[in-house]
């Protein structure tokens, strides 16, 4: 049953969110907003939604972990698994904007929520200060579309995307989508304690693999179909907008319905956030390198992911192989990995200044 719950669960989260991001897109579109906008903000949001769902869910079911290794593991599944697949596929364009603004917001906000959780929880006043960060970001996004809309639609406002039964239809996609996220994200939670409990593996742990991979799939499945449709900077725009979300609007909304806050373990805290913070840091470079995610650089996040996975797969079963995992990880690949992507950073750099 519980397998059942998770399995539906997903299917209702992945026909939920197609349904609101198609509504929403329809609806922004016909506004005359730029793609990368568009996947900023409300392909974000709504690829977004079954996280916010599942994880305020949880927190009012008493399962705050949970809800905790759910944004956690989705912001980290976005970049290595999403952004990695989809570069693979297809190389992907990125806009200046994102090197010049959203990269480096998206790495101040996963510090910060390094910083606020240092003491061992991230309580209401944390979620306040995250929703504070929200607006401010949103008021941004929102003076950038007033000050110069960008449509690539071929559509002005008032045309035909603006008639009546578009716009009835749009909002009824939205509608009815956000109702199969709530439903979805219900069967997602309650599928997902359950099985914890039988396999006697922590809610967190579950949280970062299986409800994490569920949640996430909506991201991978627009920005994979973005990228083959030509819409290359709308799926790297829903991919930082997504997790710039997460962290700002899923994690404080979560803490703040919590009785007694989000508890945060210390694996998460030096192991789990750390990395977070270190895939949002990787984007930076790679970016900055010709501003393309190319082919190799998608096959690179992903060999990362299934390491990361790996190491949490010995980490809840004590495998004997942790320990050398572990070296082999921090001690080679990382550092190789990093004096790689200086090297090309510095060549790039270097290129320009000719």
């Amino acid at each position: 049953m519980a397998s059942f719950l998770l399995v539906a669960g997903v299917v209702l989260l992945v026909v939920g969110a197609e349904g609101f991001v198609r509504g929403a897109s329809r609806l922004a579109t016909g506004l005359g907003i730029s793609p990368l906008v568009v996947g900023l903000t409300v392909v974000a949001l709504g690829t977004s939604a079954p996280e916010g769902a599942v994880s305020v869910g949880a927190s009012l079911k008493g399962q705050p972990e949970m809800a905790l290794g759910n944004v956690v593991g989705s912001n980290i599944f976005n970049v290595l698994l999403t952004l990695g697949l989809t570069a693979l596929l297809t190389p992907l364009a990125v806009s200046s904007r994102l090197v010049r603004l959203d990269v480096p917001l998206g790495i101040g906000a996963a510090t910060g929520v390094l910083l606020l959780a240092m003491d061992g929880t991230i309580g209401r006043v944390d979620g306040l200060a995250l929703i504070g960060g929200l607006v401010a970001y949103t008021s941004l996004l929102l003076y950038e579309v007033r000050a110069g809309p960008e449509a690539d639609t071929g559509q002005q406002p008032g045309t035909e995307q603006s008639k009546a039964p578009r716009w009835v239809w749009s909002g009824g996609l939205i509608l009815g989508g956000l109702v199969l996220l709530v439903l979805g994200a219900r069967w997602i939670v309650t599928g997902a304690v359950d099985l914890a409990q039988r396999l006697g593996v922590s809610e967190l742990v579950i949280g970062l693999t299986i409800v994490a991979g569920g949640t996430s799939l909506p991201e991978l499945a627009t920005s994979v179909l973005a990228g083959i449709r030509g819409r290359r900077e709308m799926a790297v725009g829903n991919v930082l907008g997504s997790n710039l979300i997460n962290l700002l609007a899923v994690l404080s909304f979560s803490a703040l319905v919590a009785p007694s806050g989000v508890p945060v373990p210390p694996s998460v805290l030096w192991f789990d956030l750390p990395v977070m913070i270190a895939t949002a840091v990787a984007c930076l470079p790679i970016f900055f390198t010709g501003q393309v995610v190319a082919r190799w650089e998608g096959a690179l996040f992903l060999g990362y992911y299934g390491a990361y996975m790996g190491y949490l797969l010995l980490a809840a079963t004590q495998h004997d192989a942790l320990s050398a995992f572990s070296t082999v990880m921090w001690g080679f690949v990382f550092p190789l990995t990093a004096l790689t992507l200086l090297g090309a950073s510095i060549r790039e750099w270097w290129s320009k200044g000719q």
